[in-house]
């Protein structure tokens, strides 16, 4: 496989909202990440953090992990992906508990992590290249079904990946019950605290108000779970009207993977990361647990797009397959993991219900 150009490392805020917005280079950072590129056939996982204030990245090789879900013969009865409202109080809790649980077991990789930051830790290195990108729907996808795996075998989490559709709360975002305390993934940062990380502040109710991520963007920073939707000198930071019913069904009425997929990571994808700020607002935004969810609609919308002409659309990928790659993108391309689970061509994700993966919405 053509590794792709080098260029400067995407992020959320640089890629915004607009295509045309700047996108900000980290040379540092880059040089090193180019390298773990380079060696992508090592089987082990690279985590660093880039201490930026010194100008220089440290890195630290970390053995494999043995979380990896084994193929099946046939996906013959696929568990279903439910809204987070439709579980019951026992299902959110065991949700909750198993995110708990493996944001407490030591990574294999490095005693001074957990396996939840090991998860943030790849997509702000690898899964990084995957954004503005082709790759960018099935590398999520795949991910997605190792946590729930890795949910299951470490915490024996009994359920499925739950998803947050927010087009049910278009109108009032930042009153919808996903903030819950109780029933949810708690609210806003204390807008009376100290800013933390990403213009946001610690999250004081709720389920996680221990989670300490230890990684921010690339800087080992250890902080609190961080929100800053509810500023009130900034009107409308967590606007709905990207996710109301009637964008969501012009998006799912688009005739082409490539226009689907831009507006999907433009209108749907970034402009949450940005509005929640906090630690979404970072590569590494899933320090947030809603990350789970929020990337699950994702792919149920992908989902359902493609059962919309399944003929053409389980095999239609298009576009770059990795930031600044060249070329035209296949469904032979390869989307890679850095050893924290196995790199696979993107054909093998292109359905819910094949050999790779088995689940539906």
């Amino acid at each position: 496989m053509r590794l792709p150009s080098l260029g400067p490392e995407p992020n959320y805020t640089a890629l915004g909202n607009s295509d045309s917005e700047s996108q900000s280079t980290k040379v540092s950072t880059h040089t090193s990440f180019v390298a773990n590129l380079r060696a992508r056939l090592r089987p082990f996982f690279l985590c660093f953090s880039a201490i930026v204030s010194l100008g220089f990245v440290v890195w630290v090789v970390l053995a494999p992990i043995e979380e990896r879900p084994a193929k099946q013969a046939v996906c013959t009865s696929p568990p279903i992906r439910r809204e987070w409202r439709a579980l019951t109080l026992t299902e959110k809790h065991d949700f909750i508990r198993a995110v708990q649980c493996i944001s407490k077991t030591p990574s294999a990789r490095d005693g001074n992590l957990t396996i939840y930051d090991d998860i943030a830790v790849l997509h702000g290195g690898i899964g990084s290249w995957c954004h503005r990108s082709a790759c960018f729907l099935p590398w999520h996808r795949n991910i997605l079904a190792v946590i729930e795996a890795i949910l299951k075998d470490r915490c024996h989490y009994r359920g499925s990946m739950p998803y947050w559709d927010w087009s049910l709360d278009w109108m009032n975002l930042a009153n919808s019950s996903i903030w819950d305390h109780a029933t949810g993934f708690g609210g806003d940062g204390d807008k009376d605290g100290p800013e933390t990380v990403g213009e946001g502040r610690c999250v004081t109710d709720g389920p996680f108000t221990e989670l300490r991520p230890v990684i921010y963007n690339h800087t080992r920073k250890v902080h609190c779970l961080s929100r800053g939707f509810r500023d009130g000198d900034i009107k409308g930071r967590l606007s709905g009207e990207k996710f109301s019913p009637e964008n969501v069904g012009s998006i799912l009425r688009l005739g082409n993977y490539t226009d689907f997929l831009q507006r999907v990571e433009r209108d749907l994808h970034n402009t949450l990361h940005t509005s929640i700020n906090g630690d979404f607002k970072a590569m590494t935004a899933a320090n947030d647990p809603l990350f789970f969810l929020h990337h699950a609609n994702l792919d149920r919308l992908w989902w359902r797009w493609q059962r919309e002409n399944p003929s053409v659309r389980l095999f239609e990928y298009s576009g770059r397959h990795m930031y600044n790659s060249t070329g035209p993108a296949s469904d032979g391309d390869v989307l890679m993991y850095g050893g924290f689970t196995n790199d696979l061509p993107v054909r093998e994700v292109m359905s819910t219900e094949g050999r790779q993966l088995c689940y539906t919405y």
